[in-house]
């Protein structure tokens, strides 16, 4: 990691400092996936199972798992990854059925009532990326709330042959209609529905340039389906004072540099010697990391930051406002009233960037690239939606009738004006 030091950088240096690397390609990402949403939009299975063959190498045809198949890929699962997948379901099961929200009732004023009520969204889709490391959590993290707020359907694709640990996760969290599908003609079967798959109203879950492409055409178009929030390359920042460990910041910054090649860590500390040391411990840790060429990339377009002291360093973190963000600082927990920006906050030596992946409780799928600045975490809410309700009595609409007419007036809305009038006999309809 280069070390840079924050006070002697010109404005123009800060800003490149803390821009994310690029996400490029020399394949027409968008042109590709744009021929996959379109076709599978207008032609449906027929499009899907040539994609399927085409892309996922599966010329079987069959697309959706039966009971019989979800019930034995589940029992293949070792005990041993049962329990800790079940332990890991019940602390994020606790923490999001925390979040349920009562009914809200209101009495603005005598005799006029408002509510606010909350359902679920009916029919959602789950995307979990399978492959070389099939995403077990993420199963967990969209399954878990999904299954909490009481969607009436919840479709799950993933990359075929769908993992065995993936079903099981499913079938703890009451998922039935699993597919062997991946990529963007997944999102797409998902988003308009096929004769095999069931549309969706929203689409959750990570995936690849492709998939995320995929998310962002069909979220655009009113025939297709909403998204979670927009996502980017993993990242993480942390901040460190001299006190701190270097080897599990070091074992922090690694975890998120793993991720892929394009995603970006960013040490934060008042210690130049500390910066020095975990880049010595960083070039230890990689030594020994399997995926060590990936972490190495990851790195090579990461940065530390060294800076005047802890109240800089918010600053500096509120301007990125990473995804992740760590605090191994001596009594952490002081800071969070100077953070604004961040996706999930993990505080003190023993809260690694890891448990909030897997099994903490907190929900990993986060914002990325900035996002956070605007977008929350994956919670509860984002399976469900608000409504309002109100009631007044017919003195309560009189008493607002003068506040309605008047702004009405200012704004040259007279039917809006006459719906309040007519019923206080105060305008008739025209003979």
């Amino acid at each position: 990691m280069k070390t840079v030091i924050w006070d002697q950088a010109s404005e123009a240096q800060r800003e490149e400092i803390l821009t994310r690397p690029a996400i490029s390609s020399k394949l027409d990402i968008a042109g590709i996936v744009t021929n996959i949403v379109e076709r599978i939009r207008n032609e449906k299975d027929a499009a899907l199972l040539e994609f399927t063959a085409k892309l996922d190498h599966v010329t079987d045809g069959k697309l959706k798992l039966s009971a019989e198949e979800i019930s034995e890929k589940a029992a293949r699962v070792p005990q041993d990854l049962k329990d800790a997948i079940s332990h890991a379901y019940k602390n994020i099961a606790k923490f999001h059925e925390a979040q349920k929200r009562q009914p809200v009732t209101v009495h603005t004023q005598n005799g006029i009532t408002c509510e606010l009520h909350t359902h679920a969204i009916e029919n959602v889709g789950l995307y979990v990326p399978g492959g070389s490391a099939p995403l077990v959590s993420t199963v967990l993290m969209l399954g878990v709330p999904a299954q909490i707020a009481g969607c009436s359907k919840v479709v799950l694709c993933s990359p075929p042959p769908v993992a065995d640990e993936i079903v099981y996760a499913a079938s703890l969290c009451g998922i039935t209609e699993i597919y062997n599908i991946g990529g963007a003609q997944a999102i797409a079967a998902m988003a308009y529905g096929t004769e095999t798959v069931s549309k969706v109203d929203k689409i959750f879950g990570p995936g690849n340039a492709f998939v995320t492409e995929a998310k962002k055409q069909i979220s655009k178009d009113n025939r297709g389906a909403s998204i979670d929030m927009p996502a980017g390359p993993s990242e993480v920042l942390v901040i460190a004072d001299a006190g701190a460990n270097p080897s599990f910041v070091a074992a922090d910054l690694m975890s998120q540099a793993e991720h892929g090649p394009d995603s970006q860590v960013i040490l934060v500390t008042d210690s130049s010697e500390l910066a020095q040391q975990v880049n010595a411990a960083l070039d230890r840790q990689l030594e020994i990391l399997p995926r060590r060429e990936i972490a190495a990339k990851a790195l090579s377009s990461s940065r530390a930051i060294v800076c005047a002291g802890m109240d800089e360093a918010c600053r500096i973190s509120n301007r990125y406002a990473p995804e992740h963000l760590i605090l191994q600082v001596e009594n952490g927990r002081a800071l969070l009233p100077k953070l604004k920006n961040a996706g999930s906050i993990f505080i003190g030596a023993w809260t690694p960037e890891a448990v909030g992946d897997y099994a903490s409780g907190t929900n990993h799928t986060l914002p990325t690239y900035g996002y956070a600045k605007t977008y929350s975490s994956l919670g509860l809410a984002d399976f469900e939606r608000r409504y309002t309700v109100q009631e007044l009595t017919r003195d309560a609409l009189a008493d607002l009738e003068n506040t309605i007419v008047k702004m009405t007036d200012a704004e040259g809305l007279m039917a809006h004006q006459r719906a309040v009038t007519i019923r206080l006999g105060h305008f008739e309809d025209a003979k």
